[in-house]
Parts: C-alpha cells; sequence; structure tokens
C-alpha cells in the first residue's frame, strides 16, 4: 500500500543571499497545559515544508538550504508523543528532521517573525501527553518544590580559584547535599537543575524549574574578584529594574502566554489584562523571592562570614521569571585562597548546604502559618 503523504504547509519562498545556508541555533520545547511545542530558532527567515507520513507515524520538516548548528539529541521529549527525533541531508543541502510520533498527528504549523531578542522561529505545536494527563494533586498531596540549580557546569568551569578549584565542581556539591536534605524535610520535594557535569543555558534553567512548577528557585554559585581577599557569601534577588524589562519581554512572546502565571493561560486576555494579571504576579513574587533571600542570609550569617549583611540585587539571567520566586546564593570568593580551601571540603559544603536548608525550612513555614 502506497504511503499516505498529507502536506500540511506549502514551502514558504523568501529571498535568502545567494549561497548562503540558514542556520537552525536552537532546537528548544515550550510546554503548556494542553499542548508542547518543538520549535526551531533560525537567523533568518526559512525556507520549509511539513508533512506527515504513516507507517510508521512521523512528521517531516524538510528544510532547504540549511544547516544545524545545535545539538538536537538533547532535547526534551517527556509529555510529548514524539519518541524519536532524527535528522539527514536529503537532496541537494536540504536538511530532513523526522520526528517519530507515538499516533498520528496534524501538528499546528506556524513561523514567528524575529524580536529584538529571539530570531525568526518555526513552531510545530503537538498535544501534550502525560504531563496534560496526570491527575491533579490535592492540596494534601501538594509538596514546596524546590528548584536547586548548581550554576555552570561542562564547558564552563566557572570562577577558578587560585588551586585550581572549579566553581561547577564546588557548587554542585553543595547543590547535591542540599537536595538530599530537603528531600528529608516532611512536604518538602528538592528537583536539581543539573545533577552531574553539564552545561544548561540559563533560559533552560528557568524552563526546568517552571515546568515543574517550582515554588522556590535557589541557584548556587561561588564568587570572585580580582582581590583575593574578598571574602564572604552574599544573597541575590533579582532587580526591579531587570524584572520590569524581563516582565515585558515575556509578556510579548507568544509561547510564555500560554501558560504563565502560576498556570494561568494568559493567551485569552487582552493585552491590559494580561498586563496587570502578570504585574500583579511579579510583584507577589518578588517579594517572596525578597523574604526567601533574607532568611537564607540570616541563616548563611550564623554558618560563615557574609560579604554584605543585606541582600543584594542583580539582573542575573536565572532569576528573571516573573512568577516564580528565585534567589542566588554566592556561597563564597573561591578566588580567596583561604575560602577556596573551605569550598573544596566536603563537610564545609554540608555546612553551606544545612545553612541554605535552615534557610529554606524559615521560608518554608513563613508561607504554612
Amino acid at each position: 500500500m502506497a504511503r499516505s503523504i498529507v502536506i500540511l504547509m506549502c514551502c514558504l519562498i523568501w529571498v535568502t543571499p545567494c549561497g548562503a545556508l540558514t542556520a537552525i541555533k536552537s532546537v528548544s520545547v515550550w510546554p503548556s497545559k494542553d499542548t508542547n511545542s518543538i520549535v526551531f530558532e533560525t537567523n533568518e527567515l526559512p525556507k520549509y515544508k511539513v508533512y506527515t507520513l504513516e507507517k510508521p507515524n512521523r512528521i517531516v520538516i524538510d528544510f532547504e538550504a540549511c544547516e544545524l548548528k545545535t545539538k538536537i539529541d538533547k532535547v526534551p521529549l517527556d509529555g510529548m508523543p514524539v519518541s524519536n527525533i532524527r535528522t539527514g541531508i536529503h537532496g541537494n543541502k536540504q536538511l530532513r528532521i523526522v520526528l517519530d510520533v507515538l499516533k498520528k498527528i496534524d501538528p499546528k504549523v506556524s513561523l514567528l517573525a524575529r524580536t529584538p531578542t529571539r530570531g525568526p522561529r518555526l513552531v510545530i505545536e503537538l498535544p501534550a501527553t502525560t504531563l496534560s494527563n496526570k491527575p491533579k494533586k490535592s492540596a494534601a498531596q501538594q509538596k514546596f518544590l524546590v528548584a536547586i540549580d548548581a550554576g555552570h557546569g561542562g564547558d564552563d568551569p566557572g570562577a577558578i580559584g587560585p588551586r585550581g578549584t572549579r566553581e561547577k565542581d564546588v557548587v554542585l556539591g553543595v547543590a547535591k547535599y542540599l537536595k538530599d536534605m530537603v528531600n528529608q524535610q516532611p512536604g518538602m520535594q528538592a528537583i536539581l537543575i543539573r545533577d552531574r557535569d553539564v552545561y544548561i543555558g540559563l533560559r533552560e534553567r528557568m524552563r526546568r524549574a517552571r515546568k515543574q512548577h517550582a515554588h522556590l528557585f535557589i541557584s548556587i554559585h561561588a564568587d570572585a574578584y580580582k582581590n583575593k581577599t574578598a571574602d564572604g557569601a552574599s544573597v541575590f534577588v533579582l532587580s526591579s529594574k531587570r524584572a520590569s524589562s524581563e516582565a515585558a519581554r515575556w509578556l510579548a512572546a507568544s509561547e510564555n502566554r500560554a501558560d504563565l502565571v502560576g498556570g494561568l493561560s494568559l493567551d485569552d486576555k487582552g493585552d491590559v489584562l494580561a498586563s496587570v494579571l502578570l504585574d500583579l504576579s511579579k510583584t507577589a513574587s518578588a517579594k517572596a523571592s525578597l523574604t526567601a533571600a533574607q532568611d537564607i542570609l540570616h541563616s548563611l550569617g550564623q554558618t560563615t562570614t557574609l560579604h554584605k549583611k543585606s541582600v543584594e540585587s542583580a539582573g542575573f539571567m536565572v532569576l528573571r521569571a516573573p512568577d516564580m520566586p528565585a534567589v542566588l546564593v554566592e556561597t563564597g570568593f573561591i578566588s580567596n585562597p583561604k575560602t577556596e580551601q573551605r569550598l573544596r571540603d566536603k563537610k564545609y559544603q554540608q555546612k553551606i548546604a544545612a545553612a541554605i536548608m535552615q534557610g529554606v525550612k524559615k521560608y518554608y513555614q513563613r508561607r504554612t502559618h
């Protein structure tokens, strides 16, 4: 029997420079309540066509005069009706990407124009599977989820101390100790953003925490400065200026409007109402972030030296989700030889983790009483 081919979208034609190849810069997933989308970000508007094939079921995306500039085998497929993603070269410089799907699907295909912060994006929207089919937990069953983000990783070592100690190793050790401590607490559960020596993009770290609906995001780092006498731990929250500009960016991006404020969709809200809802969420998250940061800083001050006695603010990318309380902990200056020696010590890493845990417990108690 001949294979059944359904043409979903004809090739769209744009003029590209002679001989130039369109580059796919990144491949990511946009999760929402009922759908998950695979997003191909390119450097310019691509020529493409999308169609489906049966026996076995698959979705084929053919990009004309295009090259893949990112790894595609690491795209998370949880909650998607996709079992595998494959790539190959078809014809003359035609990049083919095949999505092996679990059943026959007619995907929704759309092309998003360039924005000030993102390139053009081809969006393949698919129905959610396990994510939307999971039964909702009752209030009594829900746990306080703490997303723990060990900074840097993989090709990015972070700061390096005088003896060669790498920030990425130290903070992963602290993060793992903290994870174990959180999981020992009744009503709490930890989510490790990275559990091994791999690099994860900054926005991807946020996305993973939001996908799990984390109640608190903690990014762990080790500071560095040219003056080797600089010392002490610090706790940061997102600066109000960065929070406002980032909220505007999130509101403008269609992928965020689908599932932004605590799971509430802004898709069907007018711009004014959506802006008000987002502003309320941003304000609540900022207040919660500051409270958590103050509790953690106070606890750290009882365990180790503080660089400053008050919570600081900065524009760290990983703190910019407007609907999730988030703090960044600098465990100490790895550039200071004495601090570096302490940070290399597993017992000291455990001590720092315990101090952060005490702050998290205090913040959790404030929420539940």
